[in-house]
C-alpha cells in the first residue's frame, strides 16, 4: 500500500512510540498527584513544553499549553480573544477556524470577515488589511494551507496587521507547518496552533503556543491543569511521544524538505498533463501536491486509486462530511466547480520513497485515463 495522504494524518513514529512506551507501562501516574512519582512527571512535562516550544519560538517570550488537538487549540484561541467588534480570517482556513468564526456571528460575539485568496492559495494581504479596522479584535491566518500547500508569511502579515491596529490579537493555525518547514515565530505573533499526529505523533495531542504577556482564559474548567488554562489529566504518553517525534522531525527538517521537494516535482513531471492540472505552486510546502483531473470526479478517482493500492485525499479530511462536494478552498482560489470537483491532494512524509512516487504516478495516470475514456 502506498500512502500519500499524510496531510490528513501520519503514521506514528515507531522510534518515538517505543521511547514513550515507558510512560504508558511504568510512568503511568497522574501528573497532578502529590506523591513523588506524580510530582516527577510534572517536571518531565515542563521539559516537554520546552522541547516543543524551543523549536519555533523564544522561550522568554512564549509558553505552551497542551490540548487534545489542533482543532481545540484553534477554538481556544478564537473564543478566548475574538470577543468584540469584528474578527478577520481568510477564505482558505481549515474548518477548525472557519466553523468557530461562523459561530462568533451565531452567538453575537463578533462579526466575522473573510479575506480572499490568490490563485496559488495564499491570502491576498492587501484585501486582508482592508478588512482590519479599529474595531478588529482578532485576526487568524493559516501558516500552510492544508489543501494546496501555499505558505503565508505570517510574521510579515502579523507585522502589517499590528501596524494598522496594535490591539489586534494575531493567531495562526500552524498544524501543517510545525516540523515541516523552517521558521521562528516573530514578535507580532500572539497565538500559534500545532498538532502531534501531523508529524508522526499520536492523535489526541496538540498544543497552543501563546505569548506570555497574554492572559489566556480557561477553556476547559475542572482540575486546573495547564496552570488553570486547560483542565483535564495530561496525556503524558501522547505528549512524550509528540516530543520524541518532533525531535526526529526537526533533526532532519531541511534534508527532508529538499528531498520531498524533488519527489513532489518528480511526481508532477510523471503525471499525464492531458488528465491532470497542477494547483499547488512550486514555492509551497514540499509536503503537498494538489492536482485536478478537470471534468472528472476526484472522489471516484480516490476510490479507484484505493483499489489499486494507493491512498490519496481529495482535500481536508475534516471536511469530508460537508454538504457540497466541491472544495471551498479550491473555489476560493478562483477555480471553477469542474476543477474543484476533480481535485486530488497528494501529501508526503519523510518515509515516502522515490519508488512509491513512481508507482503512484503510474496508478494515477492509468485510472485518470480510464475514467476519462469512460466519461466520453
Amino acid at each position: 500500500m502506498i500512502y500519500l495522504d499524510n496531510a490528513a494524518t501520519t503514521k506514528p513514529d515507531v522510534r518515538a512510540f517505543e521511547l514513550a512506551g515507558v510512560y504508558a507501562t511504568e510512568k503511568f501516574y497522574n501528573p497532578s498527584a502529590l506523591y513523588k512519582e506524580g510530582f516527577a512527571l510534572q517536571s518531565e512535562l515542563k521539559k516537554a513544553r520546552s522541547a516543543l516550544l524551543s523549536k519555533v519560538a523564544d522561550e522568554t517570550a512564549f509558553e505552551l499549553v497542551f490540548t487534545s488537538c489542533g482543532t481545540e487549540s484553534d477554538n481556544q484561541a478564537i473564543f478566548s480573544f475574538a470577543r468584540r467588534g469584528n474578527a478577520v480570517t481568510t477564505e482558505g482556513e481549515h474548518s477548525a477556524v472557519l466553523s468557530p468564526f461562523a459561530e462568533l456571528k451565531n452567538r453575537g460575539i463578533a462579526q466575522p470577515r473573510y479575506a480572499p485568496l490568490q490563485k496559488d492559495g495564499r491570502v491576498d494581504v492587501e484585501k486582508l488589511l482592508a478588512l482590519v479596522d479599529d474595531k478588529t479584535s482578532f485576526v487568524s491566518v493559516m501558516h500552510v494551507n492544508n489543501e494546496v500547500g501555499a505558505i503565508n508569511d505570517i510574521n510579515a502579515i502579523a507585522k502589517l496587521v499590528k501596524q494598522k491596529n496594535p490591539r489586534v490579537i494575531f493567531h495562526s493555525d500552524g498544524v501543517q507547518a510545525y516540523g515541516k518547514i523552517p521558521f521562528r515565530l516573530g514578535k507580532e505573533i500572539d497565538l500559534y496552533s500545532i498538532s502531534a499526529h501531523k508529524i508522526g505523533g499520536l492523535k489526541g495531542v496538540g498544543a497552543l503556543i501563546k505569548r506570555k504577556a497574554l492572559t489566556l482564559p480557561a477553556y476547559l474548567i475542572g482540575g486546573g491543569q495547564e496552570a488553570g488554562r486547560r483542565s483535564g489529566t495530561e496525556n503524558t504518553f501522547g505528549i512524550m511521544q509528540f516530543v520524541y517525534a518532533a525531535e526526529n522531525k526537526f533533526a532532519s527538517l531541511k534534508e527532508d524538505a529538499t528531498r520531498l521537494t524533488a519527489y513532489r516535482e518528480k511526481l508532477w513531471s510523471l503525471l499525464d498533463k492531458e488528465v491532470y492540472t497542477r494547483l499547488s505552486s512550486e514555492d509551497g510546502t514540499p509536503y503537498i501536491l494538489s492536482v485536478s483531473a478537470v471534468g472528472l470526479r476526484g472522489e471516484i478517482l480516490l476510490h479507484m486509486a484505493n483499489d489499486q493500492g494507493l491512498i490519496v485525499g481529495t482535500g481536508s479530511a475534516c471536511s469530508s462530511n460537508a454538504k457540497t462536494r466541491f472544495s471551498r478552498v479550491i473555489l476560493a482560489c478562483g477555480y471553477d466547480e469542474k476543477t474543484a470537483d476533480g481535485t486530488l491532494r497528494l501529501s508526503f512524509s519523510p518515509e515516502t520513497t522515490e519508488e512509491e512516487i513512481e508507482n503512484a504516478a503510474c496508478i494515477l495516470n492509468a485510472i485518470g485515463r480510464d475514467l476519462k475514456k469512460r466519461m466520453k
